[in-house]
């Protein structure tokens, strides 16, 4: 179409003089992306959603209003509501370094030491406070002490993970756009598209949010791998506190903008 979203993409890249190959790695938006938005190829791209943030994000590297591109690509195809939340691609992906999930990490032992040094110096107090009490008095005062951090320990060695949050590893299976928050919806992985091949994580948080540009993903939680469908279309998931996956509607799918 001589005047449609592809061809204006493609003057305004020619204007440049750029090549798709350096409008790739400006955008990190892949090559056949572009070049199947330039040809106004729809159905080669993952969704009308994701296909409206690539061409967002291309026009605006290429100097044009791409929002308004992104709107007229939604008119054309008739879907979805107009002032719709678009996921975000980040033109300078910054990656998440390995193992950072776990730079918190405190060891279950630790923290019952942690939590029974706490406790008998409570008891401690308690116990100069009282100044002059009997010798039974202090002998019970004693065994409670005793008794409270056993069952300090107890309460920490029996639910260790409850304290600690859950691990989330992810592994692309083939090429897809990911947008992951921690409990507190702080981006953990903002916006970048994984190859094939590529992991992320282990990642550590109470409860997780994911939205995957499709299913080609392997999601690791708590060491064990999540049954989860595998579309050719963008899908979500959140990880509970308690570590059960479950699949999110569109409206509730985070997007890192």
């Amino acid at each position: 179409m001589e005047n449609g979203v592809g061809n204006k993409l493609r003057e305004a890249r020619t204007r440049r003089s750029l090549s798709l190959q350096e409008a790739e790695e400006a955008t990190k938006i892949r090559c056949r992306y572009l070049q199947a938005i330039e040809n106004e190829d729809w159905d080669q791209l993952p969704g009308d959603t994701y296909t409206r943030a690539f061409i967002r994000t291309y026009g605006s590297f290429l100097g044009l209003d791409g929002e308004r591109l992104a709107e007229e690509q939604r008119q054309l195809r008739g879907s979805v509501r107009p002032g719709e939340r678009l996921p975000r691609v980040d033109s300078r992906p910054q990656r998440v370094p390995r193992g950072r999930g776990e730079r918190w990490r405190v060891p279950p032992r630790a923290l019952a030491i942690a939590v029974s040094a706490l406790v008998v110096a409570a008891l401690l107090v308690i116990g100069l406070s009282t100044g002059g009490g009997s010798s039974n008095t202090s002998g019970g005062e004693q065994e409670q002490g005793r008794q409270s951090v056993s069952g300090a320990k107890k309460a920490n060695e029996v639910n260790p993970q409850a304290a600690l949050g859950h691990t989330l590893q992810l592994a692309a299976k083939g090429e897809v756009w990911v947008c992951l928050l921690d409990s507190a919806g702080k981006p953990l992985i903002d916006g970048l598209i994984l190859n094939s091949g590529e992991t992320e994580g282990p990642f550590r948080s109470g409860s997780f949010t994911l939205a995957l540009g499709n299913g080609a993903m392997t999601m690791t939680v708590d060491g064990k791998q999540a049954n989860t469908p595998e579309p050719s279309s963008p899908i979500g998931f959140a990880i509970d506190s308690g570590g059960s996956v479950r699949e999110l509607p569109e409206g509730e799918r985070p997007t890192c903008t």
